[in-house]
């Protein structure tokens, strides 16, 4: 019998455009991208002839990313509970009609700077709704495959629009004010909203009841702390997005008083790096098929850290802008290997608020860098904040030595497999009674023992991820060759999103690899704990 092979899958850089949705959607996130960095400019002009105008310009920024911060978490566990595109529909409608408040109330005179930081933190409050909601549903409209390529291309969006956004607003704020410019981004939102009500997303069965809030914000976050893959991508986050904070951070410092620039240099430097990041996403899908994720986060690390050491020490424009450029490619290849990364390690029922703490750490990584490096450069000056920065990158790209990320993340089979038996039951549990222990008993020969202990520990991982709060593998003294797994799941409703939900084929497969090593059949007893007279 001859076997069917499947047809290899396109993972060139465009292969996701063959998607109409992911198309359709990318153009109209572009469109929305640019809106919203054309906004930013003309909030911050609009600001600079107030009193405290220095202090005003720099609470714009506050007032987009503050609500991120705060919000980006719950925003991922509602994303997982709800239908994502109907929450992306409320998101993006409900900022639509706050920019085109914005664009009203700025026309009619009435845009007071406390006017106008309201709005722009309700605009970023809608952000933090999209972000981790946009990101958990890339799965869905590409291919596993094409999951790297397809986050290339999100942050070449991203990337394009911060570079060309400001320079169109420049010139639009020039000719026609700020209102002109609010309006744009309002009507930016449009094609997001039009594309999303096209959008047929399949409905998928609810077998059970909806998941309550804060179990499923402990959940996600179980979910991440027994998952050293994740938890490895957070970590390179981290190791990578503070040092390379800095010269985001205190590029306008360079601008001015190294280099001697106005806003028009200032904006030429943020150009170089905007092309960089372009010519870096483009590159991406080239560079992983060479390129392990390990080796392509040592190459981004090397690229950003010797960037900012040029653009440090040298005081010839066109040599920092070159750097910036370099730069500016190294930003990309980072980001877009961390996120494809950590998406293909989220199975679809915690995929929005793995990645709602992905962008936390992002965002948080960013936010507290550049109150750091400002803090360095206050007390020690520029040059020796960015030199810092620089030997951080250094450390950052050495340390892939013993840190490094998962080489294959597409290996892991996230297909959901509702594998284990169904439990034999007497009563009927109420969803709600709990803890639940789950006593599982084994048989291993003692010449297997080694190998079987090594592959409990991946299936205790497993359980960890999935529901357990407790796990544990003990040895019965009282028979020879007997071994007894316990776990503890918070309710009976959570254990039953282990058994129909949350398991994956990566999960039997794990579970596969340990019961190899045992003789004859296994018994598992389900417990739930009773509250004794008087308590």
């Amino acid at each position: 019998m001859t076997a069917v092979r499947s047809e290899p899958v396109d993972t060139s850089a465009w292969a996701p455009f063959a998607s109409k949705v992911y198309r359709a959607l990318w153009i109209a996130q572009l469109v929305s991208n640019l809106g919203t960095w054309m906004q930013t400019v003309g909030a911050q002009w609009l600001l600079v002839d107030e009193p405290n105008a220095a202090l005003l310009v720099s609470l714009v920024q506050v007032a987009t990313t503050l609500p991120v911060m705060l919000l980006v978490i719950p925003a991922g566990v509602l994303a997982d509970l709800v239908d994502r595109r109907r929450l992306l529909l409320v998101a993006q409608s409900a900022m639509a009609l706050t920019a085109t408040a914005l664009a009203v109330t700025t026309a009619l005179g009435h845009t007071s700077p406390g006017v106008l930081l309201g709005l722009l933190f309700v605009l970023g409050c809608g952000s933090a709704l999209t972000m981790p909601n946009w990101q958990a549903i890339q799965p869905e409209l590409v291919a596993r495959e094409q999951i790297p390529a397809a986050s290339a291309l999100n942050g070449l969006s991203v990337n394009g629009a911060r570079a060309v956004g400001p320079a169109i607003a420049g010139v639009l704020v020039s000719l026609a004010g700020p209102t002109f410019v609010f309006a744009l981004n309002a009507v930016s939102f449009i094609g997001v909203v039009a594309v999303l009500l096209w959008w047929r997303r399949p409905v998928r069965e609810q077998s059970l009841p909806h998941e309550r809030p804060f179990a499923a914000l402990a959940a996600g976050f179980r979910f991440v702390r027994s998952g050293p893959a994740i938890r490895r991508i957070l970590l390179r986050a981290i190791l990578f997005i503070v040092p390379a904070s800095a010269l985001w951070a205190l590029l306008p410092v360079v601008a001015r008083d190294r280099l001697g620039l106005s806003s028009s240099g200032y904006g030429l430097m943020l150009g170089a790096l905007g092309l960089g990041a372009v010519a870096g996403g483009l590159s991406f899908a080239a560079l992983r098929t060479r390129l392990t994720a390990t080796r392509m986060l040592l190459l981004s690390a090397v690229l950003f850290g010797g960037a900012t050491l040029v653009s440090t020490l040298v005081d010839q424009l066109p040599l920092v802008l070159l750097a910036l450029l370099v730069a500016g490619v190294g930003w990309p290849l980072a980001m877009s290997t961390l996120n494809s990364t950590m998406l293909l390690m989220l199975p679809a029922w915690v995929r929005a608020r793995g990645m709602s703490v992905y962008t936390l750490v992002f965002m948080g990584g960013q936010a507290i860098g550049a109150l750091l490096w400002g803090a360095v450069a206050n007390a020690l000056g520029v040059v020796d904040a960015l030199t810092i920065a620089a030997a951080l990158l250094a450390l950052c790209a050495v340390s892939i030595l013993w840190w490094p990320v998962r080489q294959d993340a597409s290996g892991f089979d996230l297909t959901p497999a509702a594998f284990w038996p169904e439990p034999v039951l007497v009563t009927e549990p109420d969803p709600a009674d709990g803890p639940v222990l789950v006593l599982r008993r084994y048989r291993v020969p003692e010449e297997v023992l080694d190998d079987f202990l090594a592959a409990m520990s991946r299936v205790g991982r497993s359980r960890q991820r999935t529901g357990a709060m407790e796990w544990r593998l003990y040895r019965d003294v009282g028979a020879a060759d007997q071994y007894v797994e316990a776990f503890v799941v918070r309710s009976w409703d959570e254990h039953m999103r282990q058994h129909l939900v949350r398991l994956t084929t990566q999960d039997e497969r794990n579970e596969q690899a340990a019961l190899q090593y045992t003789i004859g059949e296994d018994e598992i007893t389900h417990l739930i704990a009773v509250e004794g007279p008087g308590r």
